[in-house]
């Protein structure tokens, strides 16, 4: 029998499986079907403890293609049930051998929507499998790069300020033939001149944005000199970067069917989503930058773009991974923004 325990008091009693391990984290969920691999290999997870409110994890088992980063940064895992049996061709192994084999505990047997619906009543808790742990801190820190990685493509060139980007974001930036150089998210921007890029993408990454404010000058020097386009994170701190404010929000957004609409079109998407943060509304009136995308659930601030200035952020993952493909096409605005720039023959300050 293990048990996980809220800060809150309330205790879920369930069936271990992965790691026999102890463990402490902020416990959020997810209300995505599929998707499972991708989401517990987020690094935008560091430090959580993840709930699976779709009753079945595991059926398909694990593969060597849908994993968003190297090794899992969560702290544990909730689920109804966990299949140990999974039917799939591409399967190498399930879920409790992936969990023992990264040292993650699971647990399972547990109504997971009703603990949702805790955690939607009452904000998000820490909670606790055993006797606990350390609850991460510094959660960027340990799952950004330290060193940079050059990934060869055409002709333009984009810098990736990593925070904990996931694996969907390069993919889309390379399948559009951009050479990609990813590098640690505590480099200067007289470094990053040094590289030449024709543009700036600021990933996605866990924890509070103003833990990592000591970026923010670089961040701001970027966007007054390249093109830029921020992700989740990244559009965090583009807007704090600019003056404006972020605010945790009740209990996140975690889910791959998030409707967004984008003003500028009066089209809705559905969005994939991963974040405890939003930026508030109100104190963009102060920032050269204008809402985009609004989140048709809970009217929340989805993505900015500068009145003048190439930079655009979302607050959602257009790359997916897992989840809709529906806004993609960002990434091809972001080409379209770098070539705009080319062509007038100049940078801007």
């Amino acid at each position: 029998m293990t048990t996980l325990t809220l800060r809150t008091g309330e205790t879920f009693a369930g069936k271990g499986f992965g790691a026999d391990v102890a463990c402490s984290g902020e416990v959020v969920f997810n209300t995505g079907m599929t998707g499972y691999q991708e989401m517990m290999t987020d690094p935008s997870y560091a430090g959580q403890i993840l709930v699976f409110t779709y009753p079945m994890i595991g059926n398909y088992g694990i593969n060597r293609r849908d994993a968003e980063s190297i090794k899992p940064s969560l702290k544990g895992v909730v689920v109804k049930k966990a299949s140990h049996r999974p039917h799939h061709h591409q399967a190498m192994m399930n879920l409790h051998e992936w969990l023992t084999l990264h040292g993650i505990p699971g647990l399972m047997d547990v109504d997971t929507r009703m603990l949702a619906r805790l955690i939607r009543e009452r904000g998000t808790v820490t909670g606790s499998f055993g006797e606990g742990g350390d609850i991460l801190t510094n959660q960027v820190a340990h799952v950004a790069s330290e060193k940079a990685t050059w990934i060869p493509g055409g002709e333009k060139r984009v810098v990736l300020l990593d925070f904990g980007s996931k694996k969907g974001i390069i993919r889309e930036l390379t399948r559009r033939g951009l050479e990609v150089i990813v590098v640690p998210h505590t480099i200067s921007a007289r470094e990053i001149d040094a590289l030449h890029p024709d543009g700036i993408v600021i990933s996605n990454g866990p924890g509070d944005p103003v833990d990592v404010s000591h970026v923010l000058p670089t961040i701001q020097t970027l966007c007054s000199t390249y093109p830029t386009f921020g992700i989740c994170l990244g559009h965090q701190l583009i807007a704090l970067a600019h003056g404006a404010k972020t605010e945790k929000m009740v209990f996140g957004h975690r889910g791959g069917n998030h409707p967004v609409m984008d003003k500028r079109k009066n089209v809705v998407s559905l969005s994939s989503q991963n974040h405890s943060y939003s930026v508030v509304r109100e104190s963009l009136a102060q920032t050269d930058f204008v809402e985009t995308f609004v989140n048709v659930n809970d009217d929340s601030v989805e993505g900015i773009m500068h009145k003048e200035l190439p930079v655009m952020s979302v607050q959602f993952h257009p790359e997916a991974a897992p989840g809709p493909v529906d806004t993609s096409y960002l990434f091809d605005e972001f080409m379209t923004m770098m070539v705009n720039v080319q062509k007038r023959g100049m940078t801007y300050a």
